[in-house]
C-alpha cells in the first residue's frame, strides 16, 4: 500500500487552510461576525468549519505554505477577506454616521453610549440606528448570504498567485465612498425636520427678545427630534437594505 508522499500531504493542507485563510480574515472584519462581543475563537472555529465543508468543492493550487511564494498566497488571501468584509462593513459605519450627524442635530452629541459592535463610544442616536441594522441583517439573513457570497467567491476566484485585480481595488475605493453618501441619505430627512425647528426658534427669538431659548428651546427640539427620530425608523431600515443589497453586488464584482 503506497503511503502519502510530502507532495500529496501539501496538496490536502493547501486545499483546506488557504480557503480558512480569506474566511477567517473575512469574519475578523465583517460586520455581528467581527463585533468585539465575539471571541475570536468562536470566529476561527466557524471559519474552519466553514473551510472543512468548502475545501472538497474548491479546486486549490498545490502550494508550500512554507515558502516564499506560498506566504505570499496566504498575504492575498488575507487581503482578499479583509477587503469583502471592509466593502460589507462600510454599511454599518454610513448607518453610524448618520446617527451621529442626527444627534448633533438633537442636541444628543453629549450623550454617549458603548457600542458593542465595535467597543467604542457613539452617540446614543447611532447606537439605536445600529441596533436596528443589525437586526434587520439577522432577519434578512444577511449573515448567511455573506457565508453563501464566500462560498461562490472561492469557487469564481479560488486562491491562487492571483488575488484582487486593478479594477477591483479600485471599486473598493469607490464602494468607501458610500459611507458619506449612505449617511446623508439615512440622516438628512431628520437633519431637515430640525432645521425647521431651529429656524422656527430664530424667528421667536427675534419676535420675543425676551424669551429664554435656552430653557425653552432645548426640551421643545430634544421632544420634537425623538418623534423625528422615531418616524424616521422605517426610513433608516429601507436605506439599509438598499445599501446592503448595493454591497453584495460591489462583493460580487470584486470576486469577479
Amino acid at each position: 500500500m503506497q503511503g502519502l508522499t510530502t507532495q500529496d500531504l501539501m496538496a490536502l493542507v493547501s486545499g483546506w487552510f488557504l480557503p480558512f485563510v480569506r474566511i477567517g480574515a473575512c469574519l475578523m472584519v465583517a460586520p455581528v461576525f467581527g463585533a468585539s462581543y465575539v471571541p475570536a475563537r468562536i470566529r476561527l472555529v466557524l471559519a474552519a468549519a466553514i473551510a472543512a465543508l468548502v475545501a472538497p468543492l474548491v479546486t486549490v493550487p498545490v502550494v508550500d505554505l512554507l515558502s516564499p511564494g506560498g506566504a505570499l498566497v496566504i498575504g492575498q488571501q488575507v487581503l482578499v477577506g479583509i477587503a469583502l468584509g471592509f466593502a460589507l462593513q462600510i454599511v454599518f459605519d454610513a448607518v453610524a454616521l448618520a446617527g451621529q450627524l442626527l444627534a448633533n442635530s438633537l442636541g444628543l452629541s453629549f450623550a454617549f453610549n458603548q457600542d458593542p459592535l465595535r467597543g467604542v463610544s457613539t452617540p446614543v442616536v447611532g447606537q439605536l440606528y445600529l441596533l436596528l441594522v443589525v437586526l434587520t441583517f439577522l432577519a434578512l439573513d444577511g449573515h448567511l448570504a455573506l457565508i453563501a457570497l464566500l462560498v461562490e467567491g472561492l469557487k469564481a476566484l479560488p486562491p491562487g498567485t492571483s488575488g484582487l485585480g486593478t479594477q477591483a481595488l479600485w471599486a473598493l475605493i469607490l464602494w468607501s465612498g458610500q459611507v458619506i453618501y449612505g449617511a446623508l441619505a439615512v440622516a438628512l430627512p431628520g437633519m431637515t425636520a430640525m432645521l425647521v425647528v431651529n429656524l422656527a426658534f430664530g424667528v421667536m427669538s427675534r419676535a420675543a427678545p425676551t424669551l429664554n431659548l435656552f430653557a425653552v428651546g432645548f426640551p421643545v427640539t430634544l421632544a420634537f427630534g425623538l418623534v423625528v427620530v422615531l418616524l424616521s425608523l422605517p426610513a433608516v431600515q429601507s436605506g439599509f437594505i438598499r445599501l446592503v443589497s448595493d454591497a453584495f453586488g460591489t462583493l460580487g464584482t470584486l470576486l469577479r
